[in-house]
């Protein structure tokens, strides 16, 4: 019967991450499961290997292979899939692609919703866009601005600030021309992925411009959505200001 033994490898072992002598096993190789996923050793889409093959890499118990993916699978990192194996997350997937979309129709079910570019471009970012982003003073960021439409209706406009050194190359015609979510994009073009957000939502009431733009009059409540997307390493990787209509739609959320 395999033992639970620290790993040996000298690679292994210079990686474990440091802290208390009392880290649970199963945390730590979590946390060389992370730094395989960050480093890109398994990409968007394909699978892991088997959790015997991992208890071997890493000379622990099946088990604690399988508590250490189980939480990763929790987290939306991995996918286990019956019969296939596990597979590392990724936003092309129906159930992970609507993971960020909280906003859910009245009636009906929840689907994606149609994108409308106003525009893409590089500017420099504003302090407070920086500090959120962890960009230094004066470097560039880009600015992407969009409407989401629902039954030919606009629902929500998006403001959405992104480090430009990240996401070279990336233009309105390029989203536009996109057909899967924004963060599939992301992911398999510029190699960054949303992996949690944290969010402020506050109600606020639409100025002209955003009225235009929702065609909804000037002053009508909006939900005002702010979330601050991370990568691995909680990394701040964007920054997205979201103005939502709720006339015939809701806010939804699961706690547990």
């Amino acid at each position: 019967m395999p033992v639970d033994l620290p790993p040996t490898s000298d690679a292994d072992s210079a990686a474990l991450p440091a802290g208390p002598a009392f880290s649970p096993l199963y945390q730590q190789i979590k946390s060389l499961l992370l730094k395989s996923l960050q480093g890109g050793e398994w990409k968007p889409g394909e699978a892991i290997p088997s959790e015997l093959e991992l208890a071997g890499r890493f000379r622990v118990s099946q088990g604690t292979v399988r508590k250490a993916i189980d939480e990763l699978a929790t987290e939306n990192l991995l996918v286990r899939k019956q019969g296939k194996g596990t597979f590392v997350a990724t936003h092309a997937e129906e159930q992970i692609q609507y993971r960020f979309l909280r906003l859910a129709p009245d009636e009906g079910p929840t689907t994606g919703m149609a994108r409308h570019f106003l525009d893409c471009r590089r500017m420099r970012a504003p302090a407070e866009v920086a500090r959120a982003l962890g960009l230094k003073a004066g470097e560039p960021a880009l600015l992407v601005r969009r409407t989401l439409w629902r039954n030919e209706r606009p629902v929500v406009l998006d403001e959405i600030w992104l480090p430009a050194q990240m996401f070279k190359g990336l233009t309105a015609e390029r989203l536009a021309q996109y057909a899967g979510p924004m963060y599939g994009l992301f992911e398999t073009e510029f190699g960054v992925r949303m992996i949690r957000a944290e969010e402020k939502i506050r109600a606020v009431a639409a100025d002209e411009a955003t009225a235009e733009l929702l065609q909804v009059a000037p002053g009508a409540p909006l939900l005002s959505v702010e979330r601050l997307s991370r990568t691995y390493g909680d990394q701040p990787v964007e920054l997205r200001r979201g103005l939502y209509n709720t006339t015939s739609h809701y806010y939804r959320n699961e706690l547990s």
